[in-house]
């Protein structure tokens, strides 16, 4: 047994990560089998994937890398806020990316720094990760990935994905004790709101709520599946909360560092009011997929929104955002006030 790799997993447990594999490098090679197999199924996907193809070429990116330490950290624990839950999606709400002041990222750094520290040389990409991270974790032992496309633990689907490449060729995959889906069971498929995720292991991530709320979905008014995001506001859960292999696993026990006083600021009304200071200030660094100059596209989403869960409590705010400076705030302001026959 490699020494060098047992000691990074000891390290990771007693910083507090719930799974650490080590694979060789060579494992990752079927994925770009698996990545051009979604784009066959589903030829629409091409263009998104093809944005991604840096996953499938570490080797080529890295030819000094050898194997790939992956490891989950769970986000599963934390309290949800009431006002946001179901309207922005727990994986944002507790993203640990970029985010200094949680643990999370403390804990990433400091094991980064211990792996340089045995005399190894690692890379790794904090935000959208080195490798294709769920695939490296189905290999190294961590999970299974379900019919939904995420990957389980035993914690369930509320877990985040940290992986490195390394210098060294090692190799120490972990154990888990995660149930296959029951065979007959398609809750995630038939719950998909605009039919993104089509049959099990295949989705189309143009049509994704997540992907048209958050960077994707620059042009709302023109796009009609905006009339299924129901709840949906930036990201969504829908699929992972409605497996039954969620059931029980969200243990709603900790604060997640500055979110109770950030989630007010959150609600459709207040998006629609928050000024551009706030925004850059409080906001886009933490839901860092849209920039610093795109409060227009939050305020698109909490119009969809409103269109979509229109009650008269909501006229002032469209009919102001009506007349917003920006046009295409005052595109889909207009256009819901007329599908709701307003004007």
């Amino acid at each position: 047994m490699d020494t060098i790799a047992e000691s990074i997993q000891k390290k990771a447990y007693e910083l507090g990560y719930e799974k650490c594999g080590i694979i060789p490098i060579n494992l990752i090679d079927e994925y770009a089998d698996k990545f051009n197999e979604r784009m066959e199924k589903i030829p629409k996907s091409k263009m998104f994937y093809k944005s991604q193809e840096r996953l499938i070429k570490p080797k080529e990116i890295y030819p000094w890398a050898k194997s790939v330490v992956v490891l989950t950290s769970v986000y599963g624990k934390y309290k949800v806020p009431q006002e946001l839950n179901g309207h922005i999606a727990k994986a944002y709400l507790f993203d640990t990316r970029v985010d200094k002041n949680t643990k999370e990222y403390q804990n990433n750094r400091a094991l980064e720094e211990y792996m340089q520290e045995l005399g190894l040389k690692v890379e790794t990409n904090q935000k959208f990760g080195v490798v294709g991270m769920r695939w490296a974790a189905l290999q190294a032992g961590v999970g299974i990935i379900r019919r939904n496309n995420f990957l389980y633990t035993e914690s369930g689907s509320w877990v985040h994905l940290e992986a490195w490449v390394t210098d060294r060729k090692m190799e120490l995959k972990e154990t888990n004790n995660v149930k296959k889906c029951p065979k007959s069971c398609n809750r995630c498929i038939m719950s998909c709101p605009t039919k993104s995720l089509s049959e099990p292991y295949t989705m189309s991530p143009t049509e994704c709520v997540s992907f048209l709320t958050t960077f994707g979905g620059r042009n709302l008014p023109e796009e009609p599946l905006r009339k299924k995001f129901g709840d949906c506001i930036y990201g969504c859960d829908i699929c992972q909360d409605a497996c039954p292999m969620n059931k029980g696993k969200w243990k709603d026990e900790e604060e997640f560092p500055g979110l109770a006083e950030l989630a007010p600021s959150l609600t459709p009304e207040n998006i629609l009011n928050m000024d551009e200071d706030f925004y850059r200030e409080k906001v886009q660094p933490k839901f860092f997929y849209l920039s610093p100059e795109d409060l227009w596209k939050w305020k698109i989403d909490a119009l969809c929104y409103i269109g979509n869960n229109y009650s008269e409590s909501y006229k002032p705010l469209l009919v102001n955002a009506c007349n917003n400076a920006n046009n295409k705030i005052s595109e889909m302001a207009n256009l819901i006030c007329s599908e709701l026959s307003l004007q």
